[in-house]
């Protein structure tokens, strides 16, 4: 049965009412020939994330206005191939995630959010043409401006993976305009700079699994094979991410479905116009 995620903005909703919300889904959800499987809370942004198996967005939104009236903003379908970065690997998915405060230092970045990769094209060229210091110097101007752009839209830099960054968001929409921003960095860099830097990202929303403070998980490993398809000066992205940035003006081209080294299936991909907002 196809899955789909929705999502609701409720400024001021509680975990208690989401959760009796949710409840309420499960009472009622038998007669629609649907299953809830899993929701998200971001109590601060005001933003419910549910994960639910249906046979049509139609179906989901009835049970929705059945149990308690709190129509989605938006139902948007998940691939089958990457269900399991929101299932997390287990069947028993009642209850929420909770996201909490960005002040928090305590939290890591628990429940859904967008991994984002980036890594320097010819790098190793480069680094043979110039010698390490002179690499070494460009190396560290990559890391600023790639930093500086995660930390503007919210983002956490999970690790340097040597001629790039992994890096996790909550917000979809963020990643997006991170990665815009690194690229716009870079083309104003190389205005300035004789040897250019040049970069590509990709980058996926799911459910990784979590190790003290790195990531793991098919979405870790989707968006960095997604980095590794594309090409220099690109941001490319996974359908889920495009779905989740409806709204939010910004621009993609459909790359239409794409096969991956490690993935069975295509995915369906989209380049981010990084020039245009």
């Amino acid at each position: 049965m196809p899955l789909f995620m929705d999502v609701h903005s409720l400024e001021g909703v509680t975990p208690e009412a989401v959760a009796q919300a949710h409840q309420a889904d499960v009472d009622v959800q038998t007669k629609y020939g649907v299953s809830y499987r899993k929701y998200w809370l971001n109590q601060d942004a005001g933003k419910v994330f549910c994960l639910v198996e249906a046979p049509s967005a139609e179906a989901a939104d009835a049970v929705h206005r059945e149990a308690h009236g709190l129509a989605a903003d938006k139902i948007i379908p998940v691939d089958p191939l990457l269900a399991e970065q929101f299932l997390g690997g287990h069947q028993d998915l009642a209850g929420a995630v909770l996201m909490p405060s960005p002040g928090d230092e305590r939290r890591l970045d628990p429940g859904v959010r967008t991994i984002l990769f980036s890594d320097m094209v010819e790098s190793t060229a480069m680094t043979q043409q110039l010698g390490d210091n002179e690499a070494m110097a460009i190396l560290r101007a990559h890391n600023r401006i790639a930093r500086d752009a995660v930390e503007a839209h919210g983002g956490r830099q999970v690790k340097h993976t040597g001629d790039g960054i992994m890096a996790s968001f909550w917000s979809a929409a963020g990643a997006v305009r991170s990665a815009m921003d690194i690229q716009r960095g870079f083309a104003a860099y190389n205005r300035d700079h004789g040897v250019p830097i040049r970069v590509r990202i990709g980058a996926t929303s799911g459910e990784p699994v979590q190790e003290q403070d790195d990531l793991f998980g098919a979405a870790v490993q989707l968006a960095a094979r997604i980095c590794a398809y594309a090409g220099a000066e690109k941001i490319v992205v996974s359908n889920v991410v495009a779905e989740l940035c409806l709204g939010k003006g910004l621009s993609f081209v459909d790359l239409g479905y794409v096969s991956l080294k490690g993935f069975d299936q295509p995915i369906r991909m989209h380049e981010v116009q990084w020039m245009v907002e």
